[in-house]
């Protein structure tokens, strides 16, 4: 039996380079699940590996063809921003485990979509000052850097990954940031013994 592990966490608290080496691991066999956004790509980012890079009318054709397991939007200092997981060709929950990264509320929704024993949530926690200092340097990295943007999304998590909301969500196990590699261990053990 397959499942979709949903690597969770606020912004900045190094669950991009998590994904990166838990897909590495050969031990976990994990296969990437790559979702949609009509967010503009931003510079280092590739479609079809971070995102799939979408349109707003991509989504309403996925909508009306019944497609949708979860969506949310964002009203962003620069609009509106959808993110989306599409019923595609990606999954195939009896031969593989996957792995994604999402919010609290698409973990819920993909494992409202799935089952509860099918999503495992993998939620990610850094400390408030460090994940600032990391927005900010991937920030200045950017041709056109959106500071305005950047402090929305971290006041935002503070609210969306609330103590309440975490317990609502059913998120029991937390993982620590502060030594990647530690970090890492700790999440592979977690799969591998789910497996």
């Amino acid at each position: 039996m397959g499942r979709i592990f949903c690597l969770i966490g606020k912004s900045s608290t190094g669950k991009d380079t998590i994904y990166k080496k838990l897909l590495k691991n050969p031990r976990l066999k994990l296969k990437r699940l790559v979702p949609y956004t009509t967010r503009p790509i931003r510079e280092g980012e590739h479609d079809g590996v971070e995102y799939r890079f979408s349109t707003v009318e991509a989504l309403e054709r996925f909508k009306a063809e019944k497609k949708i397991i979860e969506c949310r939007s964002y009203d962003t200092v620069y609009g509106t921003w959808y993110y989306f997981m599409v019923k595609d060709n990606q999954i195939d929950l009896e031969k593989n485990n996957y792995l994604i990264i999402g919010t609290l509320q698409s973990f819920m929704m993909t494992r409202d979509y799935f089952g509860r024993d099918k999503v495992i949530p993998v939620y990610v926690e850094l400390e408030d000052g460090e994940r600032l200092s990391r927005a900010l340097r991937r920030e200045k990295r950017q041709k056109e850097p959106k500071y305005e943007e950047m402090c929305r999304r971290f006041i935002a998590d503070s609210r969306d990954f609330s103590e309440e909301n975490l317990k609502v969500a059913g998120i029991e196990r937390i993982f620590y940031n502060r030594n990647l590699n530690e970090c890492i261990g700790e999440i592979t053990e977690y799969i591998m013994g789910l497996n």
